[in-house]
């Protein structure tokens, strides 16, 4: 069964990821009901049996545990049939070391990637590029990264960026360069009165410019 739906478009943060039927490698997929209340990581890959894109579902697969702690589901896409993906699992098995546990879209006739927009044809007008989207419960895009098809993806920052999107999400903070886990937040300089400040974050704050104050992770 072939994606439902064909339309290519520009996607931007905020929109809605749209929605589509889908044969995968775990069955049929309706999108949105497939995430329920889930978080989703939805990349794409130019093609099977390609080297560097075996390293990166073989590390997703090893990263699974990490990404269930955080309710985010994955979702692979390659502009392959059902068939070739079945072969190149077995080789992405053989070499990481590892079981693949997530659905890989077969999208042979490219819908799925026109709707998504992850074919440029100034890099290739049969291949998708690698795009990582992260899509939030309510269905809307909260991350966009397009790798050039030489680069490997760093799949620490993709858990990065959703610890900081859900910490983000509960928090009145936004998160540093670097950022991660267990480090200071900046409070968010919308919030100027400093009763509301110390009600709201009692680790205390240190500023440092009156636009720039941090806090000791909220949550932590």
């Amino acid at each position: 069964m072939a994606a439902t739906l064909v339309q290519t478009q520009t996607l931007r943060l905020g929109d809605i990821a749209p929605d589509f039927t889908a044969e995968t490698t775990e069955g049929n997929i309706q999108l949105h009901k497939w995430m329920g209340d889930n978080w989703v990581v939805f990349f794409s890959h130019p093609k099977d049996y390609t080297p560097v894109c075996t390293t990166e579902l073989g590390v997703t697969a090893n990263l699974l545990g990490e990404f269930k702690k955080r309710n985010v589901k994955v979702l692979a896409l390659s502009v392959d049939n059902l068939k070739s993906h079945e072969g190149w699992i077995k080789d992405i098995n053989e070499t990481q070391n590892t079981t693949v546990n997530f659905p890989i879209v077969a999208d042979a006739d490219k819908k799925v990637a026109n709707l998504y927009g992850m074919i440029h044809p100034n890099a290739s007008d049969t291949m998708t590029v690698r795009t990582v989207l992260i899509i939030d419960p309510s269905k809307k895009i909260r991350l966009m990264m397009t790798y050039p098809a030489s680069t490997g993806r760093n799949f620490v920052e993709i858990l990065r960026v959703i610890d900081s999107l859900q910490l983000t999400d509960k928090f009145s903070v936004a998160t540093p360069a670097n950022w991660i886990q267990g480090q200071d937040c900046v409070i968010l300089p919308s919030i100027t009165d400093l009763k509301t400040i110390k009600n709201k974050f009692p680790k205390g704050f240190k500023e440092l410019k009156p636009y720039l104050r941090l806090t000791p992770q909220p949550n932590n």
